[in-house]
């Protein structure tokens, strides 16, 4: 007897789904509408990393409070894994990191895990090495015991990710995870993303950093006041523009003559030269990597 084939990602459950989505504040003395979110429409498939991508303003914030029930849409649907967002049972397999972040200060890094580790259930046998494995995941081992007052923001963040992760969520919502975060924990923080892809957990990440979404998203949606601009395929969206360039190490100044006679004699033209040029995010993690690393928290 034949195996039941797969279900297409048309037909399986998405991680999250929104539908016609529309949010509206009502502002001032006259209540005027202001519309944050205009009939969004977005699914995203179990075990992607997803990129929510938009300028200040845009929605973004407000589209993932409307996902996890903390807003009531004005018009539309949200469900995560196919249960409604506005009931409490959609966001047991969620684990969330606000933007700002507020955790109680007199705590230790260990402390608050292992707090928001007990709200969500864990086992008390499993916890002590559960909060100690998120915590090495994050680079917050050196600092789990100092208390959560003396943190740095690039800290709160990293220690805010391991509550997020505490319980094994099947769905990470990170809203600018790597805010405050110098270049090398957010390399870190990307690697971080990466492998829980591949142990099939759902991402759905904000951020400014875009050479790095474009490194670890599978897909992306750009908002725009509340409306969806462009979603699609990083690949496709980044593709190719229909030009080629010739790339030559070290062409001396006769050879790069030779090589427009070249280009001539076949009806081509030289457009133009450059020197190569690395990013500056490469460039920097390079030279710290030379010089042994990163040295803590």
């Amino acid at each position: 007897m034949q195996a039941d084939p797969a279900p297409s990602p048309s037909t399986a459950i998405a991680a999250l789904e929104v539908r016609d989505l529309v949010k509206d504040f009502a502002v001032g003395l006259r209540g005027l509408k202001l519309r944050a979110v205009d009939h969004l429409s977005l699914r995203v498939e179990a075990g992607q990393i997803y990129g929510l991508l938009g300028p200040n303003g845009s929605g973004k914030s407000t589209t993932i409070k409307l996902l996890l029930g903390l807003l009531e849409p004005t018009e539309g649907t949200a469900a995560i894994f196919g249960v409604p967002s506005g009931r409490v049972a959609s966001r047991r397999e969620v684990g969330y990191l606000p933007e700002s972040p507020y955790f109680y200060r007199h705590l230790t890094g260990r402390e608050l895990v292992a707090f928001y580790a007990s709200i969500c259930g864990l086992p008390r046998a499993e916890r002590r090495a559960r909060v100690a494995e998120v915590i090495e995941w994050v680079g917050m081992t050196a600092a789990a015991d100092r208390r959560v007052g003396t943190y740095s923001k690039g800290m709160l963040q990293r220690i805010g990710l391991a509550q997020a992760l505490v319980h094994d969520p099947r769905l990470l919502i990170l809203d600018e995870p790597t805010a405050g975060i110098d270049p090398v924990g957010s390399g870190a923080v990307a690697a971080l993303l990466i492998q829980l892809k591949a142990r099939g957990k759902t991402v759905l990440i904000t951020s400014h950093l875009l050479a790095q979404i474009e490194e670890i998203c599978d897909r992306v949606a750009i908002l725009h006041r509340g409306r969806l601009l462009l979603e699609g395929a990083v690949p496709d969206l980044v593709g190719s523009t229909g030009r080629q360039a010739l790339i030559v190490e070290a062409l001396p100044p006769g050879e790069l003559a030779e090589l427009r006679a070249w280009l001539g004699t076949r009806g081509r033209a030289l457009e133009r030269v450059e020197p190569a040029q690395r990013r500056l995010d490469r460039v920097f993690l390079e030279l710290v990597g030379r010089a042994g690393g990163d040295q803590g928290p």
